[in-house]
């Protein structure tokens, strides 16, 4: 389910948060759906249940997942709504990566144009998913 990437400068744990909140997004997982144990997945991804606990722990402090004890971690009722959220707040970083394009001498119609690009292939991907 998860894939990491060892060579990028982003924590490992960061990694897991990330694609557990995409695998929302797309709905690969769905509210209750029973996310891997710690050590399953540390033995799945050869990497120390620590840095699994740590990225777990995040996402429940986020409201995204929540534990069971004896059970396990779930998605929650309202992950999709928190991580929808989440990410509509970061149009504040998107306006200065667009600023600092423009500055660069990328042109309205390249913008335009490659942000149908992830457009339509993100929608193409969660067609493909439904």
């Amino acid at each position: 389910m998860f894939q990491l990437d060892m060579m990028s400068r982003t924590p490992v744990y960061e990694q897991i948060i990330e694609q557990t909140e995409r695998y929302i997004l797309t709905k690969l997982l769905k509210c209750g759906d029973r996310l891997p144990s710690v050590r399953q997945l540390s033995v799945e991804l050869s990497i120390n249940p620590n840095t699994i606990q740590k990225a777990y722990t995040e996402l429940d402090h986020r409201g995204i997942i929540h534990s069971v004890p004896g059970k396990g971690c779930f998605v929650s009722e309202d992950a999709l709504k928190i991580v929808s959220n989440n990410s509509k707040a970061r149009m504040s970083e998107l306006s200065d990566i667009i600023s600092r394009l423009i500055l660069a001498g990328v042109t309205k119609e390249q913008l335009v144009s490659y942000i149908d690009e992830i457009f339509d292939s993100v929608s193409g991907r969660d067609l493909k998913n439904d």
